[in-house]
């Protein structure tokens, strides 16, 4: 049993040393703080001068990212430009593909051209009725052409016809006499008894489908195509193949293949239809 002044003087005790705690728990954590505070300044410190370790190793990771990522876009260049390049000697193939094409198409035409115009000189020839001497003598007449201001002037040829009365003077040159005769002859010999047997009219090409190009764009069964579409291309006895159209030409469409080979489809093949067409929408 304790008195109330050993109370007092413990309860006193008790006090005294709760504040030597209380003031050694400040001390303590001040000098912590003051020791804490020291130790984030050396750590800037070294961050600032590019020393600590926190600091250098997320820098290795990015400088590691950022090599490798120079390296996947150097690469993917090197790449881009190949298929830039590749692009450009396809087209260089393309347009001398076309030229070639539209060389030989030209060439036929021209062939065909030449040919009809020598089947209507070989008809003209076969149908002029005019005799030997007429010929000899304009062949004559020419050799001895002289000066046209001489005064000894050939007199101007006279042509009788028996369907024109009466006698006509034809003030022209003999060339120009002899294709009007000739003109005049076949004409007659269509009209009166000895017919000349006509050629048979030529058979136009009946189109199974209706195809043409507007525009720059092409009109196919009812259907319109155009640039940069990717189409269904059909053929007999052939699987169907997808494409991309790149040109519309006049006569001629141009597309591309998955392969990146690139062909051409003349409307003319479409209007036969030896090729079909179709929008393909997968």
């Amino acid at each position: 049993e304790m008195d109330d002044e050993d109370c007092e003087r413990r309860r006193m005790e008790c006090l005294d040393e709760m504040s030597n705690l209380e003031k050694q728990f400040t001390d303590l954590k001040d000098q912590l703080y003051k020791e804490r505070l020291s130790q984030v300044d050396a750590k800037l410190q070294e961050v600032i001068a590019g020393k600590a370790p926190e600091y250098l190793e997320p820098l290795a990771a990015l400088q590691e990212n950022m090599q490798i990522r120079t390296k996947v876009a150097g690469i993917y260049r090197e790449l881009c430009l190949e298929s830039v390049k590749n692009k450009y000697e396809c087209e260089i193939q393309a347009s001398r593909q076309h030229c070639e094409s539209e060389k030989l198409l030209l060439y036929d035409t021209v062939q065909s051209e030449l040919e009809e115009k020598i089947r209507r000189l070989e008809e003209d020839r076969h149908s002029i009725d005019i005799t030997s001497e007429l010929w000899n003598d304009e062949l004559q007449s020419r050799k001895k052409r002289k000066d046209p201001f001489s005064p000894d002037k050939k007199k101007p040829v006279a042509f009788s016809l028996t369907f024109l009365r009466p006698y006509i003077v034809y003030m022209l040159q003999d060339l120009d006499i002899l294709e009007d005769w000739t003109t005049i002859r076949k004409a007659m010999a269509t009209l009166g008894p000895h017919r000349v047997k006509s050629e048979p009219p030529v058979k136009l090409e009946k189109h199974l489908h209706s195809a043409r190009s507007e525009e720059g764009r092409l009109y196919y069964d009812g259907e319109w195509y155009g640039r940069g579409q990717t189409i269904c291309i059909d053929k007999k006895d052939e699987c169907p193949t997808s494409a991309i159209i790149t040109t519309i030409n006049h006569d001629e469409v141009w597309f591309k293949r998955p392969d990146g080979s690139k062909s051409k489809l003349y409307i003319s093949q479409l209007q036969k239809g030896k090729y079909s067409i179709k929008h393909n929408h997968n």
